[in-house]
């Protein structure tokens, strides 16, 4: 696999080939060197050659396969952000990459830059890639045995590697007879070349039909430490499956897997100088709930002060005629709401699903995008760049917001779960300006809703995050001619910021709110799938006439809110739970739950209901 690593010199080697400087990313780190070895034994001692200095880096996990599908189009997106050409005579992104990446060397001397980044999947779930990855592999290594004996080698058959790969690949560079990655040369010009093959001009773009796991697509180069596998259970088939939350947890008792995440934690963590905290993507369907919870009460015993947020995954959609497939799904999604809500400092669930319940509801829709809800590659590419959006605050280069104090603000009285929503694209048409658009919403909430929450309309919101990015700056204010009537007040507003703060007064007067309002688009270039209607631009605008190219970036406004559709949710998930007859269900229980633990996950999910009464805010 490939991404924004390797780099050569001063300047970064990416897949396509592109050699680049990395004013932005340079900017934000201090030089350091280390020795560590990796663990595979593949790469050696690897010297970091310089750690986020003034960065507050963010540690994060991606727990299950639907959290890889989300973790491969983020990696993918934050990927293109990097490559969008850059001139040196502009001020640093608004965004610092070193907040999620960092940086380290090959035993070549070649310097690499990869994701601050653990995961965890299971047996058969990689597909062609290797669990070390393929950066810092080095082949003479493999010929250091010190046995002088007679050698059996048993050698498994590869996964064939998807053509979208095969291609990617063929058009960046080839690794060498000795580990040593060559990149294809380039002209020397501006900007980034196309994402094209030497044989024909068409981008290289995967087709749904040839995505089977989530490295199909991934285009980032990945750290030896970061993928941990459980191999006790399988990815495919109907046997060994990781079905159950009791099956997750147990699986970081065990001292292997235990022992082995501590190591890689402690790898990563020890490096950074100024650690903000940790992202988790967990999915919330399966037994990786459990895994879930488990991680975040290490994190929290271990790491006591750091900011811990999970996003719980729940792919779409689901069918009643399989009864305990959803039986499941329910039982994981509450016990693991109710243990990731007990140890981190706030929790989001993110699915495209309408309800969290068992009775089936339609997926959400959006204006200008059109999806296949039963597509995984689908579903994570909007979850992922819904996520991209509304983690901004604490991946600000400049007035970040810590994930501590996000989580804080969002979270009061005891409201640490929060609902996410998003506008993508924001429906910006060309000659119109933000507080235009923002007065034709109206008074609903503009926001899809991205919890499975229900529609937010009519709810109380105690407090929120909103970041909405991607607007040039000439339209953030009113562009009438002076003299002329103000439709609105937010035309008043001598700035974009006073116009979104504004906007939201007027929406939620009694909430708590905070803004952002950011120049720079969410990327959505391939492998990102072709998901909008002919009439955006290539830069996500809505055209009248049909667009002249693909969509590369769009424009989103993104909320993370504490709202009371959260009393109902979580009280109609405690109903429904009391209702089940467990005798029926009794291999979810005797996969490592008792009695006692399912009774006190109801009184817990109750309690958090209670919450999100309406009459329970500050504010009021």
């Amino acid at each position: 696999m490939g991404g924004v690593s390797p780099i050569s010199g001063k300047g970064c080697v990416r897949r396509n080939g592109e050699q680049r400087m990395r004013p932005r990313a340079q900017a934000c780190r201090a030089n350091r060197v280390d020795g560590r070895v990796g663990r595979h034994g593949e790469c050696g001692p690897e010297e970091p050659s310089g750690m986020a200095g003034g960065a507050r880096e963010v540690l994060t996990l991606q727990l299950g396969h639907f959290a890889g599908f989300v973790g491969a189009h983020w990696w993918n997106q934050q990927d293109a952000a990097l490559g969008c050409p850059t001139d040196a005579k502009e001020p640093p992104g608004e965004l610092c990459p070193d907040v999620l990446y960092r940086t380290g060397r090959t035993l070549h001397g070649q310097e690499t830059y990869t994701p601050r980044l653990i995961l965890m999947d299971l047996k058969g779930s990689l597909s062609s890639l290797k669990q070390e990855g393929g950066l810092y592999r080095d082949k003479q290594l493999d010929a250091a045995i010190a046995w002088e004996g007679k050698l059996t080698t048993h050698k498994e058959e590869l996964y064939p590697r998807n053509p979208y790969l095969h291609d990617f690949l063929s058009a960046e560079g080839v690794l060498s007879g000795e580990g040593v990655w060559r990149v294809k040369a380039i002209p020397n010009s501006k900007g980034l070349p196309p994402l094209t093959t030497a044989i024909n001009s068409k981008p290289l773009i995967p087709t749904e039909g040839s995505i089977r796991v989530w490295s199909d697509f991934l285009r980032v180069h990945l750290h030896p430490r970061s993928i941990c596998m459980i191999h006790k259970y399988n990815h495919d088939g109907e046997a060994g499956r990781l079905e159950a939350f009791g099956q997750g947890e147990n699986v970081l008792k065990e001292p292997g897997y235990l022992e082995e995440l501590e190591d890689r934690l402690h790898f990563y963590v020890e490096e950074c100088d100024y650690l903000q905290g940790f992202q988790i993507l967990c999915d919330l369907h399966n037994g990786f709930s459990g895994v879930g919870a488990k991680a975040s009460e290490l994190l929290q015993d271990e790491y006591s002060g750091r900011g811990i947020i999970a996003w719980g995954l729940l792919p779409g959609p689901y069918s009643r005629e399989e009864p305990q497939k959803n039986i499941y799904r329910l039982l994981n999604t509450a016990f693991g709401l109710v243990h990731l809500t007990a140890h981190s400092s706030l929790v989001c669930p993110l699915s495209l699903n309408g309800s969290l319940g068992l009775r089936p509801e339609p997926p959400v829709s959006f204006p200008h995008l059109h999806y296949d809800a039963s597509l995984p590659f689908h579903c994570s590419a909007i979850l992922a760049t819904a996520l991209d959006t509304v983690t901004v605050p604490y991946r600000l280069r400049s007035s970040p917001v810590s994930m501590v104090h996000l989580a804080d603000m969002l979270s009061c009285s005891g409201r640490k779960m929060v609902t996410a929503g998003a506008t993508m694209p924001f429906p910006l048409t060309a000659g119109q300006s933000l507080p235009d658009i923002l007065v034709q919403l109206g008074g609903a909430p503009p926001w899809t809703p991205l919890s499975a929450c229900g529609d937010p309309f009519g709810t109380h919101c105690f407090a929120q995050s909103v970041v909405l990015r991607g607007i040039d700056r000439a339209y953030h204010t009113s562009q009438l001619t002076p003299g002329t009537p103000l439709p609105s007040p937010l035309h008043a507003c001598a700035t974009g910021e006073e116009v979104l703060a504004q906007y939201l007064q007027q929406q939620q007067p009694r909430a708590m709110s905070s803004s952002h309002l950011l120049l720079t688009p969410c990327r959505v270039v391939p492998p990102y799938p072709h998901l909008f209607s002919s009439s955006l631009s290539q830069k996500g605008l809505i055209l009248d006439g049909p667009s002249t190219g693909p969509v590369e970036s769009i424009p989103v406004f993104g909320t993370l809110c504490s709202s009371s559709s959260l009393h109902q949710t979580l009280g109609g998930l405690a109903k429904e739970l009391s209702k089940l007859d467990l005798r029926r269900w009794a291999s979810f229980m005797a996969a490592g739950v008792e009695q006692d633990d399912l009774e006190e996950m109801l009184q817990e999910l109750h309690s958090l209901a209670q919450c999100y009464q309406d009459g329970n805010s500050l504010t009021d």
